[in-house]
């Protein structure tokens, strides 16, 4: 097994909240996601505590193009590492002028700097898109790029031998709590995600490695608990909304619904905090709901 280190990125001060993977090989280090550039000095700290240097980061793979998984991919480009992307997320890192408004619209301008950080155009020459089960050979490690869209349709989950680096579509699971489906805009897709999750299952892996957050065991019910919650607050959504309630309206039930469901589980109301800053539930209600309204 190769040796595989989680960064903590510490966003918005929550530990376990965001990670970044940090990979050995003969050449150097691989890194799965980069987080924000607003947590880029956590990220760089972390890595210095393991006893690496930027420089020594040849290969950054990312799972989508989302801020906290790739928002600071283009400081790690201009350093020279090489940037893998899903082929639909590839212009967007080559101009990310749509991708930032669109997260300033819903998360609001005001917010951009403390949240995520600013993001700027990667190189055409650092960057470069892949292709469903592509393999990646550098430094004796072979990746594979799975597409697996659900949670968003430019998702690569990374495998490495037994190791799986599932992104957002494996869900979210924080200090050994249940695993929840993150949810929000714009182009959530149920269908896919479940197809996803039955092609994960497929891949034999021994751990599977969330971005949101650490490893958790392949040979778990993990999978099936996702799948289960994420029809759990689908149904929600759509029943909330077929009783006339506003997507703004629903918000605080769901919310309730969500947590409640946390602490019965005999989650702390610490790592529910955690659960809140990786999966807003306001977000999974307003992503869930646009693909109700796409889906008819």
């Amino acid at each position: 097994m190769p040796n595989i280190h989680t960064v903590d990125l510490h966003f918005l001060g929550e530990s376990a909240a965001i990670a970044a993977f940090a990979i050995e090989d003969a050449d150097g280090l691989t890194l799965v996601e980069c987080g924000p550039f607003s947590t880029h000095d956590h990220l760089l700290a972390g890595l210095s505590a393991l006893g690496f240097r930027p420089e020594e980061v040849h290969t950054l793979l990312l799972s989508h193009i989302h801020f906290d998984h790739a928002g600071a991919a283009w400081w790690w480009a201009q350093q020279g590492t090489h940037v893998y992307v899903h082929p639909r997320g590839l212009k967007h890192m080559l101009d990310p002028t749509r991708l930032y408004g669109s997260a300033a619209r819903i998360y609001g301008e005001d917010n951009m700097e403390r949240l995520w950080g600013r993001m700027e155009r990667i190189a055409p020459d650092q960057i470069s898109a892949v292709e469903d089960r592509a393999e990646i050979r550098r430094g004796g490690n072979t990746w594979i790029a799975h597409h697996t869209p659900g949670h968003a349709s430019h998702h690569i989950a990374w495998q490495l031998g037994d190791q799986v680096f599932t992104g957002d579509v494996g869900g979210v699971c924080i200090k050994g709590g249940p695993v929840v489906p993150p949810c929000p805009p714009p182009d959530i897709n149920v269908e896919e995600w479940t197809r996803s999750i039955e092609r994960l299952k497929r891949l034999g892996a021994s751990h599977f490695h969330l971005t949101h957050y650490g490893a958790v065991a392949a040979g778990s019910d993990h999978l099936d608990q996702l799948a289960q919650r994420l029809t759990h607050y689908v149904n929600y959504v759509k029943t909330a909304l077929a009783s006339g309630q506003t997507t703004e309206a629903i918000v605080p039930g769901f919310t309730n619904f969500v947590e409640d469901e946390l602490r019965a589980a005999g989650v702390g109301e610490e790592t529910i905090g955690a659960y809140r800053v990786a999966n807003p539930p306001y977000m999974s209600v307003a992503g869930i709901a646009r693909w109700l309204d796409q889906a008819g």
